[in-house]
């Protein structure tokens, strides 16, 4: 067996320009046995770093979702429950089957004139605060970027009067957090929080979003109803993966530009590029680095490696997005490129539910401040890039127009 590669000894290189350490990995092979840098060091972990690779085991049945399935115990299952991001079928199909049809296109499509709305305001007061009449500042991430998909999801969720404040700390803190105790502290908040979130809800009158539809719906054919811990779990799952996804592509994606100043001269000149520019920032910089964990439940071979069973497997998605194999000078950001096949969002039965609302929200967000905004500049470096292989992205990105 190879010799396990410690990802701590690159420093910070690897939280600033990770694709730089993966290109060194995959050119040395699709797949490795490596540590991660802490807080994710968990011991022996096979990271998939080759595109093929990548997609071929995001559609393994045998590299499991549950914990349970390789007697791992994480904070996330033990204090939130089970969810779609960590459960398999039939457990996965039945949570899935529930909230598919509030996230198809079509429906998503229809949500495009609200979206707009609360784009607008949002640029509204940004455009009128932040510095003197000639030149003003905002952090666009606070402005712009996260506003706008937590109002969207809690929106569709029916929790709108939601501390915003107090939930953008510890999502962050879930995600992004510098030391496992710290994110066992934010798992622990945040259960509590949904707990009382989804009991206020049990006991309001029912609405027509979606979080009351779940309480009212029945699961299955046998008739039961989900548990008011399925229900805590999927409160989790969509409020998280609903606004920290699209938080990270419109920020990226407005980062990607500013990095790329031919690019930002070609998209201002011609917004029919705005589709491309968004599926380009989702393969250059996508939101997700890497897929939540798997773990192995037999032996089995990818890239030449056997993964043994039990083993965790963490899929490199930024790694397999900008795999030359693919596509083509990878770390070049053209928004010109036909990027069809990333998989930024994944790939398989876990892809993302939410995928249609990003781009929507992505597509909207980007293009208003682009014509609101025509001499939008980074006003300054941005904020420290995130700790951790799940999210990609900055902890600010000040802008000034």
């Amino acid at each position: 067996m190879a010799e396990s590669i410690d990802l701590a000894t690159y420093g910070e290189r690897f939280r600033e320009d990770p694709h730089s350490v993966y290109a060194e990995l995959r050119a040395l092979g699709p797949v490795h046995r490596v540590r991660l840098p802490p807080p994710e060091d968990i011991g022996d972990t096979y990271l998939v770093v080759g595109y093929e690779e990548c997609r071929a085991a995001l559609t393994d049945p045998r590299f499991a979702k549950s914990a349970a399935t390789a007697d791992f115990a994480f904070h996330e299952e033990e204090l939130i429950g089970s969810h779609l991001l960590i459960a398999d079928p039939p457990h996965h199909t039945r949570l899935r089957k529930l909230v598919t049809r509030e996230f198809t296109a079509r429906r998503v499509e229809a949500l495009r004139p609200y979206i707009q709305r609360i784009t607008d305001d949002l640029l509204d007061a940004m455009l009128t605060g932040g510095g003197t009449a000639r030149t003003r500042r905002a952090d666009l991430l606070e402005a712009l970027a996260f506003p706008l998909p937590i109002t969207v999801i809690c929106e569709l969720l029916g929790v709108p009067d939601i501390d915003r404040t107090a939930f953008r700390r510890m999502s962050n803190g879930v995600v992004a957090s510098p030391t496992q105790e710290a994110e066992r502290a934010s798992f622990v908040e945040l259960a509590g929080y949904l707990e009382e979130l989804v009991d206020d809800k049990c006991r309001s009158a029912p609405g027509d979003d979606l979080l009351s539809a779940l309480i009212r719906t029945t699961g299955d054919e046998d008739g039961d109803r989900l548990s008011p811990a399925e229900l805590r779990a999927m409160a989790f799952v969509l409020l998280i993966a609903g606004h920290e996804t699209t938080v990270n592509l419109i920020a990226n994606a407005v980062h990607a530009l500013f990095t790329h100043p031919d690019q930002l001269a070609a998209l201002r000149a011609d917004m029919s590029l705005l589709d491309g520019a968004i599926e380009e920032a989702l393969r250059f910089e996508g939101p997700v680095e890497c897929a939540t964990y798997r773990f192995a439940t037999e032996p089995t071979e990818l890239g030449g490696i056997v993964i043994p069973a039990g083993a965790v497997v963490r899929i490199g998605l930024a790694a397999a997005d900008r795999d030359p194999a693919r596509f083509p000078e990878p770390d070049r950001f053209d928004i010109r490129r036909a990027p069809q096949g990333h998989v930024a969002f994944g790939h398989g039965l876990h892809y993302c539910l939410g995928a249609p609302l990003a781009r929507i929200e992505a597509k909207v967000a980007l293009g208003s401040l682009l014509e609101r905004c025509p001499d939008l500049a980074p006003d300054g470096p941005p904020g420290e890039w995130l700790p951790g292989t799940l999210i990609r992205g900055m902890r600010r990105l000040p802008v000034r127009w």
